[in-house]
C-alpha cells in the first residue's frame, strides 16, 4: 500500500464551530514578474517540496503548499491588544509562526510584524528554533501570547517570532506566517500546538476541522476553513473516509493513483509525456485548447475512485496553461514513493480532518 500526505490557508455555524474565510494570494511567479525578476530565477526556488517529510537531524521541517502557483490564507490575531496577520492554514506542519520586529531582513520588513513590546499578554521563552524548508531555513524565537481566530480565543499559546527570513521566497509571498494543523509529533517538542490548546480550552464543538477551496478563487474569497465541524452546504454526496496510517502528518493509505502537485521524480517524465506538456520557466505548459481532451486523473482511496478532471489540475494564468505539478525525490519511511496532494485536489474535494477518530474525509465540493 502506498501513502500520501495531504499538505496543503465570518459566520458562526453553531456554538464552538467557526467559519474563517480564505483568500487566494498571487503565485510567486506572478509577484516575481510584477517586480521585474527574470523568469529564469524561478528555477532557484523549486527545491524539493518533499524534503520536510524526511525527518533527520534537523529540528523541524515545515511545508509551503504549492509554493509556486497559489496560496490560500486567512486572518488571525496575536496579542493584547490584537495584532493582525494573514497566515497559511497548513495541514502539513504543526507550528504557528509570524514575522516579528526582531527580524530586519527585507522579507520581514515587507509585511506585518508582531511587536511583543505592544502586547500586555506576551511572555518570552528565551529559546530559538530553526524551521527548515526545501529551499532554506527560517529562524524563530519562541514566546507565549493570546491567539484570536474570529471569536475563538486561545490563551498562553506558544508561537514563533521570526528572527531571520530568507528573501527568496518569503519576500514574494502575499501571506505573513503559517498556522500548522498537523499532529503534535510534527511540532516543537514540549509545547502544545494551537490545535491541542483549542481542544484543551474547549474552544471547539468537535475535534474536527474542514477545508473548502473555491473552484473560481479570488483574493477576497478563495474558500473557507471551518474549525469544529463541517458545512453540508459545501459538499454533495457521501463522505469517503480514509484512516490515518501514521499520527504525524495527515497520512493515509491509497491503493492506486495518478497525481497532481508533487510527483516522485522517477514517475515525472512518463507522467508529463502522457499529458503532452513542455517545460519552461512558466512551468509545464500545455495548449489551452487541448484541456477538454486531456485525461482525467484518478485516485483510488478506501476502495473508491476519486476523479480529478483537467479543468482542475491545469492552471490558466492569462492564457498560459500549466499542469499543477512539482517533482519530489524523497521516499516515505516505508520505502514507497511520497506523493503530496495539495489545493488543486482540494478544490475538487471538500476535506475533513477528524482528530478524534484519526481519519480524513473527502466529499465532492
Amino acid at each position: 500500500m502506498r501513502c500520501l500526505v495531504l499538505v496543503l490557508l465570518c459566520l458562526r455555524l453553531g456554538e464552538g464551530i467557526m467559519r474563517i474565510p480564505l483568500r487566494k494570494g498571487r503565485s510567486v511567479r506572478e509577484v516575481m514578474r510584477e517586480k521585474g525578476v527574470p523568469e529564469g530565477l524561478l528555477k532557484d526556488l523549486r527545491g524539493d517540496p518533499g524534503r520536510k517529510y524526511q525527518l533527520g537531524n534537523a529540528v523541524a521541517y515545515e511545508p509551503l503548499t504549492n509554493y509556486l502557483d497559489s496560496f490560500y490564507f486567512g486572518e488571525i490575531s496575536i496579542g493584547t491588544p490584537p495584532q493582525n496577520f494573514l497566515v497559511l492554514f497548513d495541514t502539513g506542519s504543526a507550528n504557528l509562526w509570524v514575522p516579528s520586529t526582531y527580524c530586519q531582513t527585507p522579507a520581514c520588513v515587507n509585511r506585518a510584524r508582531f511587536n511583543p513590546s505592544l502586547s500586555s499578554t506576551f511572555s518570552g521563552i528565551g529559546v530559538t528554533y530553526t524551521l527548515s524548508y526545501g529551499f532554506g531555513d527560517l529562524l524563530v524565537a519562541l514566546g507565549y501570547d493570546t491567539v484570536t481566530i474570529q471569536n475563538i480565543v486561545i490563551r498562553n499559546q506558544e508561537f514563533g517570532l521570526s528572527l531571520d527570513e530568507p528573501s527568496r521566497p518569503f519576500y514574494y509571498l502575499d501571506f505573513d506566517g503559517i498556522l500548522g494543523m498537523a499532529y503534535p509529533a510534527v511540532g516543537i517538542g514540549g509545547y502544545n500546538t494551537l490545535m491541542q490548546n483549542m481542544l484543551q480550552q474547549r474552544q471547539l464543538a468537535e475535534p474536527i476541522f474542514s477545508f473548502y477551496y473555491s473552484r473560481n478563487p479570488t483574493y477576497s474569497y478563495g474558500g473557507e476553513v471551518i474549525l469544529g465541524g463541517v458545512d453540508p452546504q459545501l459538499y454533495s454526496g457521501e463522505i469517503l473516509w480514509a484512516p490515518v496510517v501514521q499520527e504525524l502528518y495527515w497520512k493515509i493509505g491509497i491503493e492506486e493513483f495518478s497525481i497532481v502537485l508533487t510527483v516522485p521524480g522517477q514517475f515525472m517524465s512518463a507522467f508529463l509525456q502522457a499529458l503532452g506538456t513542455e517545460e519552461s520557466d512558466y512551468g509545464f505548459i500545455v495548449d489551452c485548447s487541448n484541456i477538454p481532451s486531456m485525461p482525467t486523473l484518478y485516485f483510488a482511496i478506501s476502495g473508491a475512485q476519486l476523479p480529478l478532471p483537467p479543468s482542475v489540475y491545469v492552471l490558466n494564468n492569462n492564457g498560459v496553461c500549466t499542469v499543477g505539478v512539482e517533482s519530489t525525490y524523497v521516499p516515505s519511511a516505508s520505502g514507497q514513493p511520497l506523493w503530496i496532494l495539495g489545493n488543486l485536489f482540494l478544490r475538487q474535494y471538500y476535506s475533513i480532518f477528524d482528530m478524534a477518530n484519526n481519519r480524513v474525509g473527502f466529499a465532492l465540493a
